[in-house]
């Protein structure tokens, strides 16, 4: 009986130091873990001060800007109104010099006139004789004047002949320009198209394609439906699948034909 008891003893004690073990174990986990949560905390927190920091700084940079925006506007405002008075100071002296030189003329003009007449009796032959010299300048002057008129009227409408060629010719290259890339582009989309099974001869779809100066495509728009689906997504497909268009080198030919053009889909031919 004895040693049962001793055993019983024995076996409480082991009993209640694992039960302080696992309490101890308990509250160092826990206090791991109040750390832990601890740490987190005050990084979230240091974090947080680093976001606002930084956001009061593009806030302050922000500021800075616009009063600096601000100043140089005030500034160039400034210097217009300066600038608006100092024009305004050189028209009105502008004028007022005008005036004068007017008025000089004018009493210059009187002084003359006074002295022409003053002399106009005995003067009078020969302001006949400089009367008839001066008609004879100007029928001169005159003839001279239509004839210059006339070789400038020639020579205007001999250039606007050569300019019009030159157009008329530009506008042909460019029309075989594009007549052969046209050409080039058909062909490329006629090997990359193919058709659905259910395609027919009398399905077509029109297609309006953009191309940038690079030659790659920049959209594709379904102008006319064929009324298949499949048949409009196989077209579709072709028209993206070329991942560079043949064109021209020569940019007016590109933005007049090969900008944005129309190109109809039909199982007999691409046109």
């Amino acid at each position: 009986k004895l040693d049962e008891e001793r055993r019983a003893e024995e076996q409480r004690r082991k009993e209640e130091a694992e039960r302080q073990r696992q309490e101890e174990e308990a509250r160092r986990i826990a206090e791991q873990k109040r750390q832990e949560e601890q740490k987190r905390l005050q990084q979230q927190k240091e974090q947080e001060r680093q976001e606002a920091e930084a956001k009061e700084r593009e806030a302050r940079k922000a500021r800075e800007a616009e009063a600096a925006r601000q100043k140089a506007e005030a500034e160039a405002k400034e210097r217009a109104r300066q600038k608006a008075e100092e024009e305004k100071r050189r028209q009105e002296e502008a004028k007022r010099k005008a005036e004068e030189e007017k008025r000089r003329q004018e009493e210059q003009r009187k002084r003359e006139e006074a002295e022409r007449k003053r002399q106009e009796e005995l003067a009078r032959q020969e302001a006949e004789r400089k009367r008839l010299e001066a008609e004879r300048k100007l029928r001169e002057q005159q003839l001279e004047a239509q004839a210059e008129a006339a070789q400038r009227a020639r020579e205007e409408e001999a250039r606007r002949q050569r300019e019009a060629a030159a157009a008329k010719a530009r506008e042909a290259q460019m029309l075989s320009e594009s007549e052969k890339y046209q050409a080039l582009i058909r062909e490329r989309l006629s090997q990359a198209w193919y058709p659905p099974s259910s395609a027919t001869e009398e399905m077509t779809a029109r297609l309006q394609i953009t191309l940038l100066p690079t030659g790659e495509l920049a959209g594709v728009r379904l102008v006319s439906s064929s009324g298949n689906t499949a048949f409009d997504n196989s077209a579709l497909g072709a028209v993206r699948s070329l991942s560079r268009y043949p064109i021209p080198n020569d940019r007016d030919t590109f933005e007049r034909y090969f900008r944005q053009f129309t190109i109809e889909f039909n199982p007999r031919r691409l046109r």
